[in-house]
């Protein structure tokens, strides 16, 4: 693959340049700024015709909208879209080629954009620009041969705004070119010892050329120790291509810590890590990162298959003990361009819904490992333990305090004792000891257990 950009701006082609926009829904020379109506036409009435009458569209409520379809062949030079950040994981962008029935990219909108966390961060790649306030631009090549269609689906349960416009090229050779694919998967969490799979079981010849990962930290320390492994061809046990760590891989080192700065986030032409979110001591518990690598000068060719493309999840626990499994949150953008015919690949989006472990401790059952809760109820009965202390100096019985006594809840789905009742045998065990121990240095006695 070459590097366009400037090497060939200079050379003249014999195509030309077409856009379809709300404006100019099918592309047509001389098509744009003829709408009389659009979501503008109020804002446009002293104005007339011409005037931004019809600058986006409104996609309703669990619908799917096309944003282009193109005839003949031709190619995708640059599409710009914009929509408001709340949609940018429940929207679904979608392309079609040369009148397929699957969708040879299916992924959330923010995550082909390099922005899978639904808040803005500033990226500024060669294929892919992120920019203020949600401004996305693709420069991805797309090129087709017998027809191109673009769609977004509408996941939510309310009607969204969508500003866009696609850019294409017609009257040129596109039959040696390869057709982008790209797809999306979900870990949450990640399985103990497991990979996570970016993509596999593509068949065909093509080149792999980039990933995206939206990557969730559900456990303290280091996180990026793990390698990406790519198996190609004849690859089963062992893969041609093995990493030296996650943050090796996405152009980065020494864990992107800068002393005195931490995590440090960082843009360029082909990798970076453009977003890093940290926890704000409130709602916002957990690390989250974003990160992206192109391989438009290193592209990773394949002659028959990609059988998987996966990453491990690996990290330091702390110094002088070796490296441990993590299991973060991913979310995963691969993009690729296999030839041949675009439902060759499978192409699809996985979602995987969110497992979560709950659990509730019943009263009179004995605690186990749950140290805090334990330290809990023994925090809270020594507070009801100082009371009796303290009415045994003033000549008051020192059991009185079990009775009509309340303590504070300590237990999540454990009802605490009421006046009559006493503590479980386990706990009031643990609590004696504890008020003996302490009231005999303070000078008061505590009860017998």
């Amino acid at each position: 693959m070459t590097n366009g950009g400037l090497s060939s701006v200079s050379t003249l082609r014999s195509v030309q340049t077409r856009s379809i926009s709300p404006e100019n829904f099918d592309g047509w020379p001389g098509g744009g700024g003829r709408a009389t109506e659009g979501t503008g036409a109020w804002a446009a009435r002293d104005l007339g015709r011409g005037w931004k009458v019809s600058p986006s569209v409104v996609v309703p409520a669990g619908s799917t909208f096309e944003l282009a379809s193109i005839e003949g062949s031709g190619k995708i030079t640059h599409l710009w879209i914009t929509m408001h950040r709340d949609h940018w994981r429940s929207v679904v962008f979608r392309a079609y080629w040369d009148g397929a029935d699957q969708p040879a990219v299916e992924v959330p909108y923010g995550d082909f954009f390099a922005s899978g966390w639904g808040r803005f961060a500033q990226v500024s790649s060669q294929p892919v620009a992120a920019n203020p306030h949600g401004g996305f631009n693709s420069y991805w090549p797309m090129p087709f041969n017998a027809g191109a269609r673009l769609t977004v689906e509408n996941t939510t349960g309310a009607d969204i705004v969508v500003y866009y416009q696609v850019t294409y090229e017609i009257g040129g050779d596109y039959s040696g070119q390869g057709y982008l694919h790209a797809q999306w998967r979900r870990s949450n969490p990640l399985p103990d010892r497991t990979p996570h799979v970016l993509v596999d079981g593509v068949e065909g010849s093509g080149h792999y050329v980039g990933t995206y990962l939206a990557w969730g930290v559900h456990s303290p320390g280091w996180w990026g120790e793990g390698e990406i492994k790519f198996y190609l061809d004849d690859d089963d046990e062992f893969p041609t291509i093995c990493g030296t760590g996650t943050e090796d891989y996405f152009g980065g080192a020494s864990n992107f810590d800068v002393p005195g700065r931490g995590y440090v986030a960082f843009t360029t032409p082909y990798l970076g890590m453009p977003q890093v979110i940290r926890p704000d001591g409130l709602y916002q518990s957990q690390q989250r990162f974003g990160l992206y690598r192109w391989h438009i000068l290193d592209p990773i060719h394949f002659a028959t298959r990609l059988a998987r493309v996966d990453l491990q999840a690996l990290g330091w626990q702390r110094r002088a003990l070796p490296a441990a499994p993590r299991r973060p949150r991913l979310h995963g953008v691969v993009l690729s361009r296999p030839t041949g015919h675009p439902s060759t690949t499978g192409a699809h989006i996985r979602h995987h819904g969110d497992q979560r472990r709950r659990g509730s401790a019943a009263r009179g059952q004995p605690l186990g490992p749950r140290q805090p809760d334990l330290v809990a109820e023994v925090l809270t009965s020594w507070r009801v333990r100082r009371r009796t202390c303290a009415g045994r100096r003033a000549g008051q019985r020192p059991d009185r305090a079990l009775v009509g006594v309340r303590p504070r809840r300590a237990l999540r789905g454990a009802r605490s004792p009421g006046p009559g009742r006493r503590r479980p045998a386990h706990v009031l065990r643990l609590t004696r000891q504890l008020v003996r121990t302490s009231a005999t240095k303070s000078g008061c006695r505590g009860p017998r257990g």
